[in-house]
């Protein structure tokens, strides 16, 4: 029997009935199964693409239109409209919930087919889950009246996608990660399906083959979730090569440590920040030309770097009185304190009584009134995305100036001038625009190629005459050398990176993805 061909039925007196509230409330968790989906494709696309503005806009569109095709499509469902509720719930459950499972595969196997795949998926999920609100409102109209219909289908979906938008943050994927998130909401669809069953098993046809095809589903799901580890650890042993040692989701970030023939590596989102075997020359260069030329510094400021390696090297100073670290991730800063392999590769520096740990953003640590300091050391990861590329503005620069003593230096870390040639002088005209001094300059680091630094201050740079002993990369009769760049990295006109435009994470997108496209 067709919709137009149901008896016209006036609304109970007495409210909502038993099935009318079951499928309300279905719509509620259908609304947050379909959000957590979406929310994780744009999510991981942007962990393992970059551009998180770009890729939550364009995953976000598809996944919008593709609900469009499926509200679209639901015209042509004329009979059985429980039965049809009921496949289109078992297909969300099991695509939607293993999205991020097969999405994390694919990066690792098969990343030059990730994009098409990425897509695809959202287009496939977004049209059924397109089709299961139009069903749902259809049976409904059964029984009430259509003013009645819309606002209470409309609410509970909002509804569902209220929790899901403040859950999915904050509780879901920290303490169950991307993979566990979509199979348990992938598990509530084919909870939702179980219910439809229950509800319309007097109309259902070949209720046993239903009946089976929810119980397989569930069967799936429940076995994809408790080797939810297992799945993980098979995509990123592929993906890092070595042994992962650690790994670990937090608010901000995807942490894993790797240990090879080659020592330990630390990534965040999939990026390299560093390698045990050659992580010295990276922060050697990073902080003693600074420290050095200071004098004696003693009050030290340490933005980003949670993995206490900088810190490590700062406190090769006798003068230094105090440390602060700023670091955003207290994940991070956690582990290189506790854990002891990694804590011994930083010498322990992060429990030294002169550090104190703020688990903070620094941008907004800089915009409180505090101490000045004689050497802010600036840390962070690449302008790989809008959160990180403010780091990277002239606003933030601004406020680092007024955290300078009058005899301070700040020296940032500033990506390749080789690859990214444009992007490297991108900040330095930023710093300048603030009317600090640039000063540039380079080393070699072989897990990263050539890579640039520049240091900001009131006054002109001056080079040390002494560095601590012991080091292992820097001398004093080799320092000069860095501070010389050849044609093919020399200074090019560039732009002022502001907040209203960040032109830095553009840039970077740019040079980097042609490097990466070969």
């Amino acid at each position: 029997m067709s919709d137009a061909a149901l008896p016209a039925r006036t609304p109970d007196a007495r409210g909502p009935q038993p099935v009318e509230i079951a499928l309300l409330a279905s719509v509620f968790v259908v609304a947050a199964c379909g959000l957590v989906y979406e929310l994780s494709a744009a999510a991981l696309s942007s962990y393992l693409l970059g551009d998180s503005v770009l890729q939550f806009s364009t995953i976000i569109g598809t996944y919008l239109f593709a609900m469009g095709v499926g509200s679209w499509l639901s015209r042509y469902f004329d009979r059985q409209l429980p039965a049809h509720f009921l496949r289109i719930e078992l297909m969300v459950a099991l695509i939607g919930g293993a999205l991020p499972a097969i999405l994390f595969l694919a990066n690792a196997y098969v990343p030059s087919a990730f994009r098409l795949l990425l897509y695809g998926l959202v287009m496939v999920v977004g049209t059924l889950v397109g089709l299961e609100i139009p069903l749902v409102m259809r049976i409904l109209k059964r029984n009430i009246v259509l003013k009645n219909l819309v606002s209470q289908v409309l609410t509970f979906d909002y509804l569902g996608a209220l929790a899901v938008s403040v859950a999915f943050p904050l509780i879901l994927v920290p303490q169950l990660g991307m993979i566990r998130t979509g199979l348990l909401f992938g598990f509530m669809n084919a909870a939702v399906a179980v219910w439809a069953l229950w509800l319309f098993r007097h109309e259902l046809r070949r209720i046993g083959a239903h009946a089976v095809a929810c119980f397989l589903a569930l069967a799936a799901l429940l076995a994809a979730f408790v080797w939810a580890d297992h799945i993980t650890t098979l995509a990123e042993d592929k993906f890092y090569q070595d042994h992962i040692v650690f790994s670990a989701t937090s608010p901000y970030q995807r942490i894993v440590v790797t240990r090879g023939l080659l020592g330990h590596r630390l990534f965040l989102n999939g990026n390299l920040q560093f390698a045990e075997r050659d992580e010295y020359r990276y922060h050697e260069a990073l902080v003693h030309p600074v420290m050095a030329a200071q004098g004696a510094p003693k009050k030290v400021a340490v933005l980003g770097g949670g993995d206490g390696m900088a810190v490590r090297e700062i406190l090769k100073y006798p003068s230094v009185e105090s440390v602060t670290l700023v670091e955003l991730d207290p994940n991070m800063t956690q582990l290189f304190t506790t854990h002891e392999t990694l804590a011994a590769l930083n010498g322990h520096s992060l429990s030294s009584p002169k550090v104190k740990i703020v688990n903070t953003d620094a941008f907004q640590w800089l915009q409180q009134p505090g101490d000045t300091y004689d050497v802010i050391v600036v840390d962070f990861p690449d302008p790989t995305n809008f959160a990180i590329g403010k780091l990277y503005t002239n606003s933030f620069y601004a406020l680092l100036e007024k955290r300078l003593s009058a005899s301070g230096y700040a020296v940032i870390q500033t990506t390749s001038p080789l690859v990214a040639r444009k992007s490297y002088w991108t900040v330095a005209s930023t710093i300048e625009s603030v009317g600090l001094t640039a000063t540039p300059y380079h080393a070699h680091v072989p897990s990263f190629g050539e890579w640039g630094y520049i240091i900001a201050s009131r006054r002109p740079y001056r080079m040390p005459d002494a560095l601590p002993a012991g080091l292992r990369f820097l001398s004093p009769s080799t320092l000069p050398l860095m501070f010389d760049f050849p044609l093919d990295m020399a200074r090019v006109p560039t732009e002022v990176n502001r907040l209203s435009n960040q032109i830095l994470v553009t840039t970077y997108e740019q040079e980097w993805g042609k490097v990466m496209a070969h």
